[in-house]
């Protein structure tokens, strides 16, 4: 050990938190966590994380070597390994708490790391493979694909990205397949009757919820699917007759409608499964192999599908065409431009160009708008935070995924005095979003006082400010109210 190793001060990157860190939101956010889970956080600090978890119900024990060195190494369901391989400053010990944390985890791992767009804007001394902050501790700061190589060249399976710096291991190939499948499972609304029948009335208990199956399926449950599929065996005689009776009591075009949106849910999620190693049908859940055999005939010609949308993903005439003929969204000179609740609107191939760029940088909480560039081959996901509360929220972060070279750019604007804000909110969202029209009734109010001419979909705040002041008008909630006469 040399001298700089010696004076190293581990103990000092345990942060206190006000709130769960990312990896914790992420688990929380993705439903992997819960009370019918056991979990354990190899490096724990101070434990605000554990009180949390505890607080909510979710067992949970934790070690660490400056703050709970006493603490019992344990097995757990999930096992979380946050903001500590960056602190290690010695290459062997780091991967030994890469292995360590993974021999104890029964289903899950997930690891998170310091990335190089959180490093801070000064000068900081190099050592080994880091360097030496300020604060006298060691600090790696990894590329998003730096920390993904890393990790599986170190345990050997895939490593699925959750956020910037924070990844999933999942130890069983089937949940594995099962959470990404689920992505791209959209949530569709049961069909309404369109007749009354007895027969249908008097088993609403038992029907009602076979048809709320129906609908998030798409096809016929299994047994380990439907719980009450022998209540209705029992009443109707067969699953088949039960479900004639919702058809003859329903339309027949919206079970057409959910059968072909999770046709092409099951599609998009198995073009995607190829940016990794596709698996074997034997690796895949039992409800996904069903899915497989009712919306696309064999896993073979579901695979060749499949490919043909992926290979199309990388064509920018393709791409370019999909985003001309897109029903949702802002179509601008290079991109579509859509909120997050609108990739669900989209074409197969627009959902799997989106989804290249998901699998190399994960889920970005506060990205509300998607940028889909029509002939670049990148994804940007933009972060308005404010995007619901704020009638023109400030722009705080940009994240650019650039698929052609795999890489990944970090903007950030929350330090900017005059940020770009964000106007005619409701173009980018699909029209049967709850906020809609209150986005679009400010908006005509604004386009009514003339307060939108010569301003773009971003403008600077000040301008904004000038042009109210200019106008004697101002915004309260997402009304345009007069404050005063216009100045001659």
């Amino acid at each position: 050990m040399n001298a700089i190793e010696a004076t190293i001060a581990r103990h000092k990157t345990a942060i206190r938190r006000p709130s769960y860190s990312l990896p914790i939101k992420c688990l929380l956010r993705d439903g992997l966590v819960h009370s019918d889970t056991s979990f354990f956080d190899y490096g724990c600090g101070h434990g605000q994380d554990l009180d949390l978890l505890r607080g909510s119900g979710i067992p949970c024990e934790g070690w660490d070597p400056a703050f709970r060195a006493d603490g019992e190494k344990k097995p757990a369901d999930v096992v979380n390994i946050g903001y500590v391989i960056n602190v290690i400053e010695d290459l062997r010990e780091r991967d030994e708490a890469v292995r360590a944390a993974w021999a104890l985890s029964n289903k899950l791992l997930v690891v998170a790391a310091q990335i190089e767009f959180a490093a801070p804007d000064k000068e900081h001394a190099p050592f080994g493979d880091g360097v030496i902050t300020g604060r006298g501790t060691f600090q790696k700061y990894y590329t998003q694909n730096e920390l993904r190589a890393y990790l599986e060249g170190e345990l050997g399976v895939d490593a699925i990205p959750a956020a910037p710096g924070v990844f999933y291991i999942f130890k069983d190939e089937a949940t594995k397949q099962q959470f990404l499948a689920t992505r791209y499972h959209r949530r569709i609304a049961v069909p309404r009757k369109r007749i009354s029948e007895l027969r249908f009335e008097q088993n609403l208990d038992v029907l009602e919820p076979l048809m709320a199956a129906l609908t998030q399926l798409g096809r016929l449950p299994g047994p380990e699917e439907f719980p009450q599929s022998a209540d209705v065996i029992e009443r109707f005689g067969s699953l088949n007759k039960a479900v004639a009776l919702i058809r003859r009591v329903t339309e027949d075009q919206p079970w057409a409608d959910i059968a072909q949106r999770r046709t092409e849910d099951l599609l998009v999620y198995l073009a995607l499964s190829r940016f990794r190693r596709r698996p074997k049908i034997s690796q895949l859940p039992t409800g996904i192999q069903r899915d497989v055999k009712a919306f696309l005939g064999s896993y073979t010609q579901a695979c060749t599908r499949a490919d043909t949308l992926l290979f199309r993903a990388g064509d920018p005439t393709a791409i370019d065409a999909a985003c001309q003929k897109a029903e949702v969204g802002k179509l601008v000179d290079n991109a579509l431009i859509v909120h997050r609740t609108a990739l669900d609107h989209l074409p197969p191939l627009l959902r799997i160009y989106e989804g290249c760029a998901w699998a190399l940088v994960g889920d970005i909480d506060e990205a509300n708008l998607i940028k889909l560039h029509r002939f670049s081959g990148k994804v940007s996901y933009i972060a308005y935070p404010e995007f619901d509360e704020k009638p023109h929220p400030p722009l705080r972060r940009r994240v650019k995924v650039t698929l052609p070279t795999l890489g990944i750019d970090f903007f950030d604007y929350s330090s900017w005095q005059d940020p770009p804000l964000l106007f005619r909110k409701e173009q980018f969202l699909p029209a049967d979003h709850p906020l809609y029209e209150k986005f679009s009734r400010l908006t005509r109010q604004e386009e009514k006082r003339g307060l939108l001419d010569q301003i773009d979909d971003s403008a600077p705040e000040s301008r904004w400010q000038m042009r109210l002041t200019e106008s004697g008008c101002a915004i309260r909630g997402h009304q345009v109210v007069r404050t005063q006469k216009r100045p001659n």
